[in-house]
């Protein structure tokens, strides 16, 4: 039922990049930290980099858990299911880093996401995931359904209030962990 892939190839690539929504998992090195798992979603912002390199554009969001077990750990599961079409679950193992609008690297990272510049005002990092392992599974038990659309509540939170707004809430709702660990500073 299920394998492990040596890397992604352009198959496996096309498959992922094809799924409109993904999960990501990560947890802090505490034993009784908080393990936590965000659904991804929105067109364009997931892509595949190389043949063992993904990355997907960090939006702006209520919690900080992924930059702060990123920071801490690195340690990262990616997990796409098939809705539609022949059942599959796809998962990327590895150790991912957030990469800050004022690292290096970062402009050249967004070249790599044409068609999102209406995310700019939200984009809180560029997360990337260098995999160690790459396996599928069945996905016999995941239901089929049909894809409505993206929604644009996000992006139009994001807009609303502007760069400044976006760096005002950065400060009171990512600064830390639900654990305590450091997020945004």
């Amino acid at each position: 039922m299920g394998r492990t892939h040596a890397q992604i190839d352009d198959k496996l690539a096309a498959w992922i990049s094809a799924q409109p929504v993904f999960f990501v998992a990560t947890a802090p090195l505490a034993g009784d930290g908080h393990v936590n798992v965000s659904p991804k979603g929105l067109a364009g912002t997931f892509a595949v980099l190389g043949p063992r390199q993904v990355a997907y554009l960090d939006l702006t969001g209520s919690g900080v858990e992924t930059i702060a077990h990123l920071q801490e750990n690195g340690r990262v599961t990616l997990m796409w299911c098939a809705f539609t079409g022949a059942p599959r679950i796809v998962r990327v193992q590895g150790r991912g880093r957030a990469v800050l609008p004022d690292d290096d690297g970062f402009d050249a990272l967004l070249l790599r996401f044409p068609g999102t510049e209406h995310l700019r005002v939200g984009l809180r990092s560029i997360i990337v995931v260098d995999a160690d392992r790459v396996g599928d599974s069945c996905g016999y038990a995941v239901p089929r359904m049909e894809l409505v659309g993206d929604r644009d509540q996000l992006v139009t939170w994001a807009d609303r209030k502007g760069r400044d707004g976006i760096a005002e809430y950065w400060a009171e709702k990512n600064v830390t962990s639900v654990d305590g660990l450091p997020g945004i500073a």
